[in-house]
Order: structure tokens, then sequence, then C-alpha cells
């Protein structure tokens, strides 16, 4: 798909279409029950939100897809929405509407990028406090990921991971979104990569500048990894859960090591005390963008500070996602939770 700005006669008639379309009521995906994407169900005909105090109403113009969306709609996602609700959290759009209170408002008509509830529709609302706006010269779809996968993948290896360069990183989950964010910003801290990925998609990670790709399906992973860094790693990002937990706690290097967990993939892993003192005396960190920004603004705002520096500087590139219509959220959501994708997934509400 072609994400350069449309042209001014194409955005005319975008625009055109879109009126029509909200003269008809609103599109979205509503998930009718926590039995998995299946249950999620194109509906028509829906009100637009009003934006509350401090908020802004956006109209969508593309809507990021996360493994997180799939944990919701099978109500396994910590403080996740109880069905029936509209799907989505993270969109970029344009501002068409400010709710009360909003301190020095943008313009309506500039185009951001942030998270909220109900993003798999055609208008959603965002806290103020959350949006970005979307890079100068990019598309809403390049855009998305900025305050989720590459503010996860930054925040993990940065403020939490405190990566120096010479270290050894290990990436889990290399070829998704944040996985491959991590890699590129690894390398780019002067650090070596070893990451782990299904085989058919080491190509991908590899041309992100990984120095090692491994299969993460591989019954010695652990050895491996160790084998292969030389000894231990100085940081792991861990995403993927039940299937490489341990794995990653026994090649952290004892006591300076670092494990930064931030999703769990595969299923929920154990970890007790006995483990910590006698088996994995290693630094175990977890994160949650989302929370981070709640709990730790000040943390958070440095990251997506440093995220327009890396803009501003070309390491960070516009994004390249595989953008589908509204229509197929059910069955990208579920070939995700396959482990069938690669990269960042987007959906169009206007298709």
């Amino acid at each position: 798909m072609d994400l350069d700005e449309p042209q001014s006669g194409t955005r005319q008639t975008q625009t055109q279409t879109q009126a029509r379309a909200s003269a008809r009521g609103m599109r979205a995906l509503v998930q009718r029950s926590h039995h998995g994407p299946r249950d999620l169900t194109l509906t028509t005909g829906l009100g637009r939100p009003a934006p509350g105090p401090g908020a802004y109403l956006i109209r969508v113009g593309a809507a990021g897809v996360n493994f997180a969306d799939v944990m919701q709609t099978r109500g396994t996602y910590g403080g996740g929405p109880q069905a029936p609700y509209t799907a989505g959290f993270e969109a970029a759009g344009e501002i068409v509407g400010t709710g009360p209170g909003v301190p020095d408002p943008l313009p309506i008509g500039t185009r951001v990028v942030g998270a909220g509830p109900g993003a798999f529709a055609q208008y959603m609302t965002m806290a103020a406090d959350d949006v970005v706006p979307v890079p100068s010269g990019w598309s809403d779809a390049q855009s998305l990921g900025l305050v989720l996968n590459w503010a996860t993948a930054l925040a993990a290896l940065k403020p939490l991971g405190e990566i120096r360069a010479g270290e050894t990183v290990l990436v889990h989950a290399a070829a998704g979104g944040v996985g491959q964010a991590a890699v590129r910003l690894a390398r780019h801290y002067g650090a070596r990569v070893i990451a782990t990925a299904s085989p058919g998609k080491h190509g991908t990670v590899g041309a992100l500048g990984a120095d090692a790709v491994l299969d993460s399906r591989r019954d010695d992973l652990a050895d491996e990894i160790v084998r292969v860094a030389g000894g231990g790693v100085d940081l792991v990002l861990e995403s993927v859960g039940r299937a490489t937990f341990e794995a990653s706690l026994s090649v952290a290097r004892p006591f300076t090591g670092r494990v930064v967990v931030f999703g769990a993939a595969s299923g929920d892993a154990a970890l007790t005390t006995h483990d910590l003192v006698f088996s994995h005396p290693v630094q175990v960190k977890g994160l949650h963008i989302g929370a981070m920004a709640a709990a730790a603004p000040v943390l958070y705002r440095s990251v997506l500070d440093e995220l327009g520096a890396l803009v501003a500087q070309g390491v960070y590139p516009p994004g390249t996602p595989c953008v589908r219509p509204l229509a197929e959220g059910p069955a990208v959501l579920e070939e995700l939770a396959g482990g069938l994708t690669q990269g960042k997934l987007a959906l169009d509400p206007w298709r």
C-alpha cells in the first residue's frame, strides 16, 4: 500500500467520502464477548463519541493492531474493558473536536497519534495528555507505533534496561512491532543484538541489524544463546512469557543482568523469591507503557522527547505497516495470535 500523503484532489475525495459515511453513522468493530477475535463484529450506524473533559475527538485515519488487542478479546488483559466494547486503543488521525478543560489545545485539524479506548472505529476520543503530533511529512499509518511500540522498546532499553554501548542484548519476538524497534534502537546505542524469531522471519530481523537470529522454538534455546553470546547477556527484552521466560532468566548475567518484561504472548510464567535468591539472581523489571505514562509522566515524556530526537536524526524512520480494511480486523487479530504476522499491523476504518 502506498502510504504517501494523498494529493489535494484525492484528499478532497476522501473527505467527501468520509462526510457521506458520517451522515450514515459510525462504523466500528465491537467485541461482543471474551471468546476471542471471532466475536469481534463490524457494526454500523453508531453515534460518534463525545470528548469529555481534557480530551479530543479524533477522526481516525489508521488504527494500530497490537497483541494487547488479542488479550482484550479473550478477557486476559489486566484492567481491560468488559464486553461489549468498541475494540482497539491505538490510532492516528485528525483532531475534529475538543472537550472542556484542555490547556493550550491543539488546533482543530492537527494530526496526532496516541492511545485511547475504541480505536477500531471512524471516530474515537483521546486524552489530550496522551497525544503526540504526527511527524511532519508522515501519514497517519506511518506514525503508528510511536507512542506504543517504539516507546515501549525505548523505555525497555534505556530508563529500565540501562543499555550501554558494548553490551549484549537479547530481543525476543524480534519480528514484531516492538521487537523490530528494539533491534534498531539497540544497534543505534552500540549494543550487540541476539534476536529470536520463528525461522520464516529470520531474514526480516537480520536485515534490521541483529548480529544473530535464533529459532525461538528450539529446545536448547538457553544453551545456544549463551554459546552465541560467549557467556551471558546483559539485557533481555522479554515479551513472550511462558515459552521463553526460563531461558531469559538463565542467560542473563548474575546480579548485573537485567530482564525487562513487557508481555506474555505465550502465557504467564511464574517467578518466586527462591528463584531470585538461589537460581536466577538477576534484576527483573516490569513495563507497561500506559502505566508508565500514568504513574511516571516525567519519565514517559522523556522517552517521547528522545523519540522525537531520533525521528529528527533519521534513526526512527516512517513506519511501513500492513494496512487492512476495518472489516478484516478479526482475521488480522487471529493471524497475530497465531504468530503469522511481521512488523506493524493497522486497520483503515474508512475501507
